[in-house]
């Protein structure tokens, strides 16, 4: 399930990824929901694996109807919903003891002038999409420019990094990193490949944990108090990784296998990945598809 690219250039992870899986036996097909016309009862979990790497709302509201449906999606339908409503992550990180910036919501910017008297803020878009509709505001003059939000906005405290941000992809239990300085056109650009410290993996993957979520990626601040999660986004191009496809199809070829699982539990918001084994008669020919 992809997402239409602008320029109209297919996803370099995606084309490497599918290579590496047909070349395993499994078929691989893809569309996007935009440019395909869909009655919503008439979709049915027709497929063994569904592969989610659009945000837009329609993908969205195409992979709950299939979660509802019983279909199996990778990431499930609940875990990228959590994390692409940055609300709902706030509330993710906060409650799995994330370390991250405080953040309020609101619908009425007037509500912030005692707030960005004592500290500098970020609004954003709570579904913002790669750096999109970001404003950093550090008085009230500039503060009272920003127009009124039409949509809901999330504030986050603005925190002092070392002026670049610290980007992971994981894949399962593979953890990568690469730096860049963030700007609005930087989701496009890879970073310089980095190290994982012991405790920026454990950060990974318990919010890997919290969330539900077996591909994703996360933007973490270096502050003088640590590393703070930012922002999460399931299944990010990997982009400046190197064999990072390899990664992701042996990742994709552990699910289809059920050799491992990803749980959601609708009553605590939290999330286990079980290692279930393999299956003695898994059939290697077995299709694996994407809508």
């Amino acid at each position: 399930m992809l997402a239409r690219r602008n320029p109209p250039i297919p996803s370099q992870i995606i084309l490497e990824v599918s290579e590496i899986l047909a070349r395993r036996g499994f078929q691989v097909e893809a569309s996007i929901a935009e440019e395909i016309l869909i009655r919503p009862e008439h979709v049915e979990g027709a497929h063994d694996l569904y592969l989610l790497k659009s945000y837009t709302e329609l993908s969205l509201s195409m992979a709950a109807i299939l979660h509802a449906r019983g279909a199996r999606l990778l990431n499930p339908y609940p875990a990228c919903a959590a994390s692409r409503d940055k609300i709902v992550a706030a509330q993710h990180l906060y409650a799995a003891g994330i370390p991250a910036p405080r953040t309020w919501v609101t619908g009425d910017l007037t509500l912030l002038r005692p707030l960005v008297d004592e500290i500098p803020l970020i609004i954003k878009p709570y579904m913002g999409w790669r750096g999109g509709g970001i404003q950093v505001v550090r008085n009230q003059r500039e503060l009272a420019a920003v127009p009124a939000p039409e949509r809901p906005v999330v504030i986050q405290e603005y925190l002092a990094g070392t002026g670049e941000d610290l980007r992971l992809y994981i894949a399962g239990d593979q953890v990568f990193a690469t730096r860049k300085p963030f700007s609005t056109a930087s989701y496009a650009e890879p970073g310089r490949p980095a190290s994982v410290s012991p405790e920026v993996r454990e950060i990974a993957l318990r919010c890997g944990r919290a969330f539900g979520l077996g591909l994703y990626g996360m933007d973490l601040i270096e502050t003088s108090e640590g590393p703070k999660v930012v922002d999460v986004n399931y299944f990010p191009g990997y982009k400046g990784i190197p064999d990072a496809a390899y990664a992701v199809a042996d990742y994709i070829d552990r699910y289809a296998n059920r050799q491992c699982d990803l749980q959601y539990s609708e009553s605590s918001g939290t999330e286990t990945l079980a290692a279930l084994g393999s299956f003695q008669n898994f059939d290697p020919q077995h299709v694996w598809r994407n809508l």
